[in-house]
């Protein structure tokens, strides 16, 4: 699409603030215009909202002087009135034109639809962007009718739409001190004195939705009284916004956790060297035995064997449009790398979780009470200690139910058991509702917000010796590739974890409800 501009002469009469005159011929009139030769066809220009096509000078955004009125279409071209702000550079237009000094009308219209033949341009379909009043006219026939611009009418209440209007003209910042200043025109024989308009907004009566319904009704009719009416009524953020924008603020609101709390109860023992590698482990040990004097020593061969760990990759992939980051606040790329990294970080918290739950031991049976995690952790440890050849499992993962209970725990005195109140009355341990660690029965209390079971069931909680589960992880990696045939930019993150619950899974034991 392209947007030609053309011009067409005008005629100025001063009875009141109105523009008007053919804007664009139609068929035999050939312009001359910054596309060349051009020729429309009847019924070829396409005008949206006439009400919201303005008038400017000399095609200068920064320029408006006027709104479209009305507009009227015929097999010869389209006709239309403009009605022309009371600002110091819409007085002065009024002048120029009715002085024949600015005397073309120009239009600015986008093209659709259009055929080159014998070097004129032929357009079938465009739409209308704006009217500009300018100096020089190209085609001969559009003219402007009247100028119409008297004192008296400057004076009375319809100046008060002149008023709003400029404000609903959302005039650039570079040009709001021109529009509101309103100085008196230089006074002539020939030439009306416009006075500066003070508008008090009349008071109305209360009136029913149904009044209000009848007014803007009457007012889009033409109903100047009606009109006046619904301009006063009009007074609240709900009707009339103002300046009362809604601020759009970059504080972003999530759902999405951040962390791994699992990763606080293993080794954590390096990069991930290659995507399959082997760990050794003890097959038979050597033993040793007491001995007579003389006597042959103890003598079991020690063998060994290995485990082979594969690790897996975990990514994710953002797709944005370059528009989207040209043009948005710095702070949504921001915001979208953490949001990815958040759920890089869920997922492999998720897979360790799952590692605990594949290859841990199940625990013997107890009850979803106070005394049930007792006899939970004072078994299990002891097992674990047994199984592992001497790793202490003193790291307790529970679900965010687990730590609800854990809080709620009691003696038979109702004294808390591990949510202190001031003084300490109970030894068990210390659990508090603002902080996700804690000690209960000497075992360090991490609470995962990613364990998905619900209620106090089977591996809600996880106790586990540190030195019998170790994890590789890579640094994460970010990749960003331009998509040329979309727009697009493509951002990913991703990286490497591996996984190894040593020793049989005997250091890591999963809580079992009897």
């Amino acid at each position: 699409m392209e947007i030609i501009n053309f011009s067409a002469d005008l005629e100025a009469s001063e009875s009141r603030r109105i523009i008007a005159g053919k804007i664009v011929p139609f068929e035999n009139e050939i312009g001359n215009t910054s596309a060349g030769k051009v020729i429309f066809e009847a019924g070829s220009i396409q005008i949206d909202d006439p009400s919201k096509v303005k008038l400017l000078l000399e095609h200068d955004p920064k320029q408006p002087i006027g709104r479209m009125k009305s507009v009227n279409e015929d097999s010869n071209g389209i006709f239309a009135e403009f009605k022309v702000s009371n600002t110091t550079r819409g007085t002065d237009s009024l002048i120029e034109a009715s002085e024949n000094l600015r005397s073309g009308l120009s239009v600015g219209v986008e093209v659709i639809k259009g055929i080159n033949k014998g070097g004129v341009y032929r357009v079938s379909a465009a739409r209308l962007i704006e009217v500009s009043l300018v100096q020089a006219a190209a085609f001969k026939s559009a003219e402007v009718t009247s100028v119409a611009a008297s004192e008296q009418e400057a004076e009375s209440t319809e100046t008060k739409t002149e008023k709003e209007e400029i404000v609903e003209n959302t005039t650039p910042e570079s040009v709001a001190t021109e529009v509101v200043e309103t100085p008196a025109v230089e006074a002539a024989e020939a030439r009306p004195t416009v006075t500066a308009a003070v508008y008090s907004k009349p008071r109305i009566a209360p009136m029913t939705s149904a009044q209000y319904l009848s007014a803007q009704i009457k007012a889009a009719r033409g109903d100047e009284e009606a009109r006046q009416t619904i301009l006063a009524a009009d007074d609240s953020t709900s009707t009339n916004t103002g300046l009362t924008l809604p601020a759009h603020l970059t504080d972003f609101i999530t759902t999405t956790f951040t962390g791994r709390p699992a990763f606080e109860a293993v080794t954590r023992a390096g990069a991930v060297p290659q995507l399959s590698f082997t760990v050794p482990k003890m097959g038979t040990a050597p033993t040793t035995a007491a001995v007579a004097e003389g006597g042959a020593p103890s003598e079991t061969g020690m063998t060994s064997s290995y485990d082979t760990i594969t690790a897996s990759k975990y990514s994710t992939i953002n797709r944005v449009s370059f528009e989207l980051l040209d043009f948005s606040n710095p702070a949504f790329e921001n915001l979208l790398i953490s949001e990815m990294r958040k759920g890089y970080e869920k997922a492999t918290d998720e897979a360790l979780i799952a590692a605990f739950t594949a290859s841990g031991v199940q625990a013997t049976g107890v009850a979803a009470t106070a005394a049930g995690l007792q006899s939970f952790i004072a078994k299990e440890s002891a097992a674990a200690y047994k199984g592992t050849g001497g790793n202490f499992a003193n790291r307790l993962v529970a679900s965010t139910d687990q730590w609800a209970a854990i809080n709620g725990y009691v003696d038979g005195s109702s004294r808390p058991l591990y949510a202190a109140q001031g003084q300490t009355t109970n030894a068990s341990g210390a659990v508090v509702p603002t902080s996700v660690v804690g000690n209960v029965l000497g075992t360090s209390l991490i609470v995962d917000h990613n364990i998905s079971v619900s209620g106090i069931v089977d591996e809600s909680a996880f106790l586990v010796a540190p030195e019998s589960v170790y994890v590789w992880e890579s640094p994460t990696t970010q990749l960003r590739v331009n998509v040329l045939t979309s727009g697009e930019v493509e951002i990913n993150m991703y990286g490497y974890l591996a996984i190894y619950v040593a020793k049989g899974g005997q250091g890591v034991r999963r809580f079992n409800l009897s």
